[in-house]
């Protein structure tokens, strides 16, 4: 192989090397990440999506940050309450890198020092809490541990979104008694249950024999009332009834003789009955004058009653 081959087959080697090298430059940068580009050894420029060129022995990647909102789920922590109680309380925090240079460059490992940040937070909070005010707080938990974590971490490009306390897991002493004391709550408001519903029975049971011994007394009040104004129009009907009578014997012009028959049937009558003994008046005559009386003292008014009307 002569000088001129092996130049040739040289130059191309080193032409295929300079092109691996530069197309290996390439790099293709997604939506959801950011590269930090430093230059020999010093921080060059931040890569967004797109199509960059890396070059060769000069730039390097030295991190490549993810933008979308992270998830990180923390072991329990032993925190110990205001009325020295220890308990173990595991939290999740949620969170994104708002600068990449800055996540890259603030802290040598961000989601430990998370992790610290959060378990000394957690201690801090609920070092100011009882336990019963620490198991009835999530609410103000979470909230006072985003507002440090976040003003804490701002400074390393990270924006924390969001804690929730997990799990707050008392001593077994601790969990026992409340079990008790939420068994006797749960007795004791079946009790009252129980009372009041059989207070509230006896009372419609009352009240129904009140309505009952009303209704009862209205009803014989009607009945009493039905039968006086039963009998009161029985008794008109009967004065009716006799005053009718009085008026036809008057109307048919009845004389003594005819007075003094009835009165002999009116006894003949009354010696029809079931009485031992009958009293007979001694002058039937005078029964029969007051019976004429009588039927006179009825013509009287009536005679008066036609002189007026002819006046």
């Amino acid at each position: 192989m002569s000088g001129i081959d092996v130049f040739l087959v040289v130059f191309i080697v080193v032409l295929v090397i300079i092109a691996l090298i530069f197309i290996s430059g390439f790099r293709i940068v997604n939506q959801t990440k950011k590269y930090i580009i430093e230059r020999f050894g010093a921080y060059h420029t931040t890569w967004g999506v797109g199509i960059h060129w890396l070059f060769p022995f000069v730039d390097k990647v030295v991190a490549i940050v993810n933008l979308k909102e992270l998830v990180k789920d923390f072991d329990p922590q032993a925190v110990i309450t205001k009325d020295n109680v220890t308990m173990q309380i595991d939290t999740i925090v949620f969170y994104q890198v708002t600068d990449p240079k800055l996540y890259a460059y603030g802290v040598e490992n961000p989601v430990s020092a998370i992790e610290f940040l959060t378990a000394t937070t957690l201690r801090n909070i609920i070092g100011d809490l009882d336990l019963d005010a620490t198991l009835t707080s999530r609410d103000i938990i979470n909230t006072k541990m985003r507002d440090i974590l976040d003003e804490a971490t701002d400074k390393w490009g990270i924006k924390v979104n969001r804690v929730e306390v997990k799990n707050i897991m008392p001593p077994k002493e601790i969990r026992e008694s409340m079990e008790k004391q939420m068994r006797a709550e749960r007795e004791r408001r079946q009790t009252i249950l129980i009372a009041e519903g059989e207070k509230r029975a006896k009372i419609l049971e009352a009240e129904g024999i009140s309505e009952s011994t009303i209704l009862r007394a209205e009803a014989e009040k009607r009945q009493v009332i039905l039968q006086a104004e039963a009998e009161a129009e029985q008794i008109e009907k009967l004065k009716r009834a006799e005053a009718l009578g009085i008026k036809l014997i008057k109307d048919a012009g009845a004389d003594e003789a005819v007075l003094k028959i009835k009165a002999y049937e009116a006894l003949a009558k009354l010696a029809e009955g079931q009485s031992t003994k009958i009293v007979v008046p001694s002058n039937l005559a005078e029964l029969a004058g007051v019976v004429t009386a009588l039927s006179e003292t009825v013509q009287t008014p009536t005679k008066k009653t036609k002189k007026e009307s002819a006046e």
